[in-house]
């Protein structure tokens, strides 16, 4: 299995509705199109043989590859070296600048020579549908071929001529010099619009164009972003990773660009992140909107009330990148894995669960909402009392928590505070909004939740919240307990809760989302997201040297690009689980802005 690069070899690259993932040395092994939870073009990143890829291969190589973003953009850089010379590599998804909500879903790969004389190969193989389908191939022209199969078609073009191999890869061999540019371009159209009305040839000059355009765009968006202090450009990346995660036109958030990457190495734990899970983008649209990106968290609420229809009944843990909520989940027999361990999941099953945070979590949202000046108007209240009103009916039965357990639902402590911070919430925006709502019923079940915590979910003898009511189980998701406000940062019980977390979870210097059996085979990695977690906890409770040393300690695990992934195997040194993971660079800039905010001056 070693023909499968590491996770940390990976680079994003995406426009807001799509993503794909490049190797360091050059191929993109990972494609989703048209959006990023459609069905893959390339995949070998979870099988190597009947994945497909897009390549560039250098002839006679010499030193390692260096690669780098653009400024602050998603638009990849590498250089590639040889024994006759150096070129460089741009990678990315052309964004049309001028209507943004309207996807170009347009892959280019541009080769620059830099020095010397470079001779490259690109190989282009699509494998659609999750390597179900392998591509049809029909030239147009010189360089110009539609690939098709089923429902899917890319329109590829080159500058130089490509040919068959095979029947269902294309090959194309070329050479740069200094100043030369050789440029590919894979622009997705459904399969019989390609198949009737092929696309004219673009000319070099226009896809520089939309090189330099994208590039723009990319950097005017991060001009909105207020970040400061040491830990500035890497909280710019992750804040640019989660733009790239976002789709423009829904608003929607993913929890991550991939499916299938496992969490442990026994398989079992493979799962599909492709979707706008609540809490995740919740999370996302509280980081974005804290570094100035409110856009992005008002769009986030709106797709919400939109894909509930404005009911709180209806509420669904995840959703489609446009609001689907038939997210059936089923095991894809044509991939084999990340090096050989699946099973390759799409879709989810947990959308369907019953966690009862997501009540608090989207009332935290409004609030913060409301805090900025946009008090909801009539329908989002309507759909607001509908969730506070769920929170208060449903806190008392077990979910399935934050961790979205697989095994019988418990009485998580996590969840009952923040169905307490639905009803603190709700109270608080009725009052100031001067809305009517049942405020001496709500006011009553919140004091009942709070009372319920504290005998059931909080272990007297040694004077913390524990992971589920009458267990002695620690939880890393108790350390966002201040986040809902629930309790104080520096209240005693939460600086003991933070300790016992640190001394019963730790893993080195990460974090274990928990201990014990979950009713899933493996043993999974420390869990990055919770790792910063335990960094904004310490640091808000004035602890700012002990939360820098663990700060310090996530951020070596990340790549050389400043990406994460869900979790990391201490024992392997190697990053695990999907790639990159909103949930832990939202968390990083969380960190972040809790060390600027209690650095001592």
């Amino acid at each position: 299995m070693s023909a499968y690069r590491p996770i940390a070899d990976y680079a994003l690259i995406g426009d807001c509705n799509a993503a794909a993932l490049v190797s360091r040395d050059g191929s993109i092994d990972w494609c989703c199109l048209p959006r990023i939870d459609s069905g893959s073009c390339f995949a070998r990143l979870l099988d190597h043989d009947r994945g497909g890829s897009c390549s560039l291969r250098v002839r006679a190589p010499t030193d390692a590859p260096v690669r780098e973003y653009i400024d602050d953009t998603m638009v990849l850089c590498t250089e590639l070296s040889s024994q006759t010379g150096q070129a460089r590599v741009f990678d990315l998804f052309a964004i049309d600048a001028a209507d943004p909500q309207t996807p170009r879903r347009q892959l280019l790969r541009i080769v620059e020579g830099v020095r010397g004389a470079v001779e490259l190969e690109l190989r282009i193989a699509p494998r659609f549908d999750y390597g179900a389908s392998s591509a049809s191939l029909r030239k147009h022209g010189v360089g110009h071929f539609a690939a098709l199969g089923g429902n899917d078609g890319l329109d590829v073009q080159c500058d130089v001529e490509l040919e068959l191999d095979g029947h269902h890869e294309l090959v194309g061999r070329l050479k740069v010099r200094p100043g030369e540019r050789v440029r590919a371009s894979l622009t997705y159209l459904e399969a019989a619009t390609l198949d009737l009305e092929p696309p004219s040839p673009l000319a070099g000059e226009e896809l520089d164009r939309r090189l330099r355009e994208t590039l723009d765009w990319w950097n005017r968006w991060a001009r909105r972003i207020d970040v400061d202090g040491p830990d500035a450009d890497a909280a710019m990346r992750s804040a640019l990773v989660l733009k790239a995660l976002s789709n423009q036109s829904t608003g929607a958030i993913a929890a991550a660009a991939t499916t299938s990457l496992p969490e442990a190495r026994t398989g079992g734990r493979t799962w599909d992140y492709r979707y706008a899970w609540i809490r995740d983008s919740v999370f996302a649209a509280r980081a974005l909107g804290e570094l100035g990106a409110e856009e992005e968290a008002d769009a986030f609420r709106r797709f919400i009330q939109r894909s509930a229809a404005g009911e709180a009944t209806e509420l669904r843990v995840a959703y489609g990148m446009a609001g689907e909520q038939r997210l059936e989940e089923m095991e894809i027999e044509e991939l084999r894995g990340w090096r050989g361990i699946g099973p390759v999941r799409v879709g989810n099953g947990a959308a369907r669960q019953e966690q009862h945070d997501n009540y608090g979590e989207l009332l935290n949202l409004t609030w913060r909402w409301h805090r900025r000046g946009h008090s909801p108007d009539d329908d989002m209240w309507r759909f607001v009392r509908g969730l506070v009103d769920e929170a208060a009916a449903r806190w008392q039965r077990p979910d399935r928590g934050i961790w979205e357990w697989r095994d019988r639902p418990l009485h998580f402590t996590h969840s009952k505070a923040l169905c307490w911070s639905a009803l603190d919430r709700g109270i608080a925006l009725a009052q100031e909004c001067e809305r009517r709502a049942p405020l001496r019923r709500w006011r009553a079940a919140r004091d009942e939740i709070r009372r319920a915590v504290e005998r059931h979910g909080y272990d007297r003898r040694r004077g913390v919240f524990v992971q589920a009511f009458d267990r002695r189980g620690m939880d890393a998701a108790l350390l966002l307990l201040p986040v809902a406000d629930f309790v104080a940062w520096d209240d005693e019980r939460m600086v003991r809760t933070a300790d016992a977390i640190r001394d019963e979870l730790s893993e080195g210097w990460l974090l274990r989302r928990y201990r014990g059996r979950d009713g899933l085979k493996g043993r999974e990695g420390a869990f990055l997201a919770c790792s910063f977690w335990l960094v904004e906890c310490l640091a808000r409770q004035g602890r700012v040297s002990e939360a820098r040393e663990h700060f310090d300690a996530v951020l070596a695990v990340g790549n050389d690009l400043g990406l994460f992934a869900e979790q990391y195997s201490v024992r392997r040194r190697e990053l695990m689980g999907n790639f990159p993971q909103a949930l832990t660079h939202l968390s990083h800039v969380t960190a972040v802005l809790a060390l600027r905010d209690m650095q001592a001056p």
